[in-house]
């Protein structure tokens, strides 16, 4: 594919920070981009007593730069939306301009002179009525194998702070620049022509880039521009920008956001506790990893076998389901296996017949 072919003349990776206050100059906070060709370098604020990037001066530069003049692809170190669990716990229509507004009316993290954790010790907004267990992932989480749950706070590595204290700045972009394309929950192939926010791990590509004389932070953010802009050009973008199979994972991710080039299904299953018998099955071979005896989802509801009866979702069959806390049976089409909880004990919706007529 030849450089006219690319979709984008510039791309931004942002290494993001939870820091502190939205105010505060954040040596952890760093942008690079580069412009047609030429390689990721380094944008620094803009001159004034700040000698490193605030998260209101990043917002408000963004918001002057996306103005449409430019095609252009930004991917962010920080996680855009929560897990279905989230919804379904405080009863929010699966819908991210509602999470939103919801989140920002509980966590107001853009006011003046606010840290993180002044609104999870209940100085600051209502951060209690709007809480997740850190045992939470989102799909595109687990596809990546590595990337942590946004409830998990407090743990190097965590992207907890960061999500928290990031989301209303997307709302301020979102309100100020409505021509933006928000990847994937505007859909997930962006319009020719648009400007598009993605979420980003920078983990995905920065082996792949000698770090030279850059720190990690840096070093995070050139990675993100840097392959943004060599995938644009090989195509490697197109695909990334494909939504993942079958439908119900791609409709989660429409709520729960996806992380731009994340895999599905993911490549490497297995996780620190599976047991044996996963182990043993997740390697011979099936259309579905999600529908193999053996295989166990989020929610400790594990495959037990395949029926010939008939679901009642469209082209469907009946697997048998065990829940691994109480041992409930029961049935569920193939395409809800990834997400079902036990209805016995974890109020999930009643399972499908598993009797044979």
């Amino acid at each position: 594919m030849t450089s006219s072919a690319r979709r984008f003349k510039r791309t931004i990776g942002i290494d993001y920070s939870g820091a502190e206050t939205a105010e505060a100059s954040l040596k952890g906070l760093r942008v690079y981009q580069t412009i047609d060709g030429s390689e990721a370098e380094e944008v620094l604020p803009p001159p004034g007593p700040k000698k490193y990037w605030t998260r209101r001066g990043l917002a408000e530069w963004l918001i002057e730069e996306l103005d449409s003049s430019i095609p252009t692809i930004v991917g962010i170190d920080h996680a855009f939306s929560f897990p279905m669990r989230y919804f379904e716990r405080h009863r929010l229509e699966p819908d991210w301009q509602v999470f939103l507004e919801d989140f920002c009316a509980h966590w107001p993290t853009d006011e003046l002179h606010t840290y993180v954790d002044f609104v999870r010790n209940g100085s600051v907004g209502n951060g209690a009525a709007r809480t997740g267990e850190r045992r939470w992932r989102r799909l595109t989480e687990e596809a990546t194998g590595s990337a942590k749950s946004v409830f998990h706070f407090d743990v190097q590595g965590s992207v907890a702070k960061s999500t928290h204290s990031g989301i209303p700045w997307l709302k301020r972009i979102r309100e100020a620049r409505p021509q933006l394309h928000f990847w994937p929950f505007d859909g997930w192939t962006p319009p020719e022509g648009s400007s598009v926010i993605t979420e980003a791990y920078p983990r995905l590509w920065s082996f792949s880039y000698p770090r030279r004389d850059r720190t990690q932070d840096q070093h995070d953010a050139y990675s993100v521009a840097q392959w943004l802009q060599e995938a644009d050009k090989s195509g490697e973008l197109r695909s990334a920008f494909q939504s993942p199979e079958p439908e119900p994972i791609a409709a989660t991710g429409l709520v729960e956001g996806w992380i731009l080039g994340a895999p599905w299904p993911p490549k490497e299953q297995l996780r620190r506790g599976t047991s044996k018998k996963v182990r043993n099955t997740a390697s011979k071979g099936s259309n579905s990893l999600t529908t193999r005896p053996g295989f166990t989802n989020r929610n400790n509801q594990t495959v037990i076998r395949k029926t010939d009866l008939a679901g009642n979702d469209h082209n469907q069959v009946i697997y048998v389901i065990e829940c691994q806390i109480c041992g409930k049976r029961y049935g569920a089409n193939g395409s809800d296996i990834f997400q079902r909880r036990c209805p016995e004990c974890d109020n999930g919706q009643p399972g499908l017949s598993i009797k044979q007529t």
